[in-house]
C-alpha cells in the first residue's frame, strides 16, 4: 500500500508526492493515515512477535512499519540499552548513532522517502542535532541541504553541517525566528524536511519504541522518560508503542514522560499552569521550543498513556549531566533532562522505585 497524508484534526487527505504540502490547509501537521503502516506487512496479522529479526539491516528490521524502502542509510539502529543502577533505569544510547543523536532515525526515513520522490534539495530549520543529521544523510543521498540554525548555534554542531557540505544559513533571534525564515524559503528553495513536520521523520522515530521492546524480550516497561522540544522522540516512541500493542507484541502501553526546560516547556504549562513551567535553562539548547508543531498530539499522546511532563531548571540538569559522565556516559547536556525527571518523578510517586523505566540518552557529548 501507498502511504497516503492525513489530517487528524480536519480529515484532509494528500497523495503522498514531492509536491505534496507540509501541513495541512487547515494549519495542522500532517501524518500518515492510520491503516498505511503496520507491523503486519503482507502476511496478516501475527499473534506473536517475530522469533528472529535481521538487526544487520538496523531500524529497517521493521521496514513493514516504514513508509519507504531503505534507499538511504549508515548503518543507524539497534543502539544498546544497557543498566544504569545510579537511577535504577536502563538507558537507551542514543547518542551513538552516525552524527551523535537519535535524529539520524528521522533523517533515514525522511532522506530515503525525498530519495525515492525525486527531491534534489531539502531545506530544514533546527538547533542543532537534527540539521546535522539532515546534512549527513542528504550528503549520503546526493541531495543539496539548505539548514537555518541559530545564530548562536553551537561550533560543534555547525562543523557537522557545513562538512556534509550544505548550505548554512544563520538567523538572528529566537528559536521560532529560525523555524519562521525556513518556512518563507521552502516555497521557492525546495522540499521541507522538518523533523518537527515531517510525518517520516516520526516514522523512523518509532522504531525506538520496537527497538526497546525486542531488547526486553517483548515487554515494555513501565515508564519511558525522554527529553521533550517538538516531541520528535517522545511521539515516535508513543506511535511505536501503540502499534506494538495494535499487533499484541507487548501487552501493555508504558506511561511516556516529557522532560522539558524550565522556561521553554509549554506542555508543562498546559497540564499544570504557567508557575510549574517558570524559570530558566539555558543548557538544555536542545529543547527550546516555546511552541511545538504537534503539540495536540504531544498532550494526546500524555493523557492516552497516563504519562506526564516536567519542567527541569539548569541546576538539575547540570547536576544530572556531571552524574553522567561520572557513571561513565558521556552526553551532551539537553541529555541530562531526562534522568533529572525522573528523579522529580520518583520523588513525587509518580514513578514507584521498583518499576521498569528506560531513558533514552539522546546526544553525544562530543558535539558539546
Amino acid at each position: 500500500m501507498i502511504p497516503v497524508y492525513e489530517c487528524r484534526s480536519c480529515g484532509r487527505t494528500y497523495e503522498l508526492s514531492a509536491g505534496a504540502p507540509w501541513r495541512c490547509e487547515c494549519g495542522h501537521a500532517l501524518d500518515f493515515a492510520e491503516d498505511s503502516l503496520s507491523l503486519d506487512g503482507d502476511e496478516g496479522d501475527r499473534p506473536e512477535p517475530p522469533a528472529h529479526l535481521d538487526r544487520d539491516r538496523g531500524l529497517w528490521t521493521f521496514d513493514s512499519a516504514l513508509p519507504v524502502d531503505r534507499r538511504v542509510t549508515l548503518g543507524e539502529g539497534w543502539t544498546p540499552l544497557v543498566d544504569a543502577p545510579d537511577w535504577n533505569a536502563a538507558f537507551k544510547l542514543e547518542s551513538l548513532f552516525p552524527t551523535g543523536s537519535f535524529k539520524d532515525r528521522g533523517a533515514a526515513v525522511m532522506l530515503s522517502l525525498a530519495d525515492a520522490l525525486g527531491v534534489d534539495r531539502v531545506l530544514e530549520d533546527s538547533s542543532g542535532n537534527a540539521g546535522a543529521a539532515v546534512a549527513t544523510y542528504a550528503a549520503r543521498a546526493g541531495i543539496d541541504a539548505e539548514i537555518y540554525v541559530p545564530a548562536d548555534v553551537k561550533a560543534a554542531k555547525l562543523r557537522a553541517i557545513e562538512r556534509a557540505g550544505a548550505e548554512v544559513v544563520r538567523v538572528e533571534g529566537d528559536r521560532q525566528a529560525v523555524t519562521d525564515t525556513c518556512v518563507d524559503a521552502v516555497a521557492d528553495r525546495g522540499w521541507y524536511a522538518s523533523h518537527a513536520w515531517s510525518p517520516s521523520f516520526f516514522a523512523g522515530t518509532a522504531t525506538v519504541a520496537f527497538e526497546i521492546a525486542a531488547q526486553r524480550g517483548w515487554d515494555a516497561p513501565d515508564a519511558v522518560v525522554t527529553p521533550l522540544g517538538h516531541g520528535t522522540l517522545f511521539l515516535g516512541a508513543y506511535r511505536g508503542f501503540r502499534l506494538l500493542a495494535g499487533a499484541g507484541w507487548i501487552d501493555d502501553m508504558p506511561r511516556l514522560y516529557g522532560a522539558q526546560a524550565a522556561g521553554a516547556a509549554p506542555i508543562v504549562a498546559a497540564r499544570h499552569g504557567e508557575t510549574a513551567a517558570a524559570g530558566g535553562n539555558a543548557a538544555a539548547d536542545g529543547i527550546q521550543i516555546t511552541a511545538p508543531a504537534r503539540r495536540g498530539q504531544i498532550l494526546d499522546a500524555i493523557e492516552d498513556s497516563g504519562g506526564d511532563a516536567v519542567a527541569v531548571d539548569e541546576a538539575a540538569t547540570e547536576r544530572h549531566l556531571e552524574r553522567l559522565h561520572r557513571s561513565g556516559f558521556y552526553t551532551e547536556p539537553t541529555c541530562a533532562v531526562a534522568p533529572a525527571a525522573l528523579e522529580t518523578l520518583r520523588e513525587a510517586g509518580d514513578i514507584g522505585q521498583e518499576e521498569n523505566v528506560v531513558v533514552p540518552l539522546t546526544g553525544s557529548g562530543l558535539k558539546t
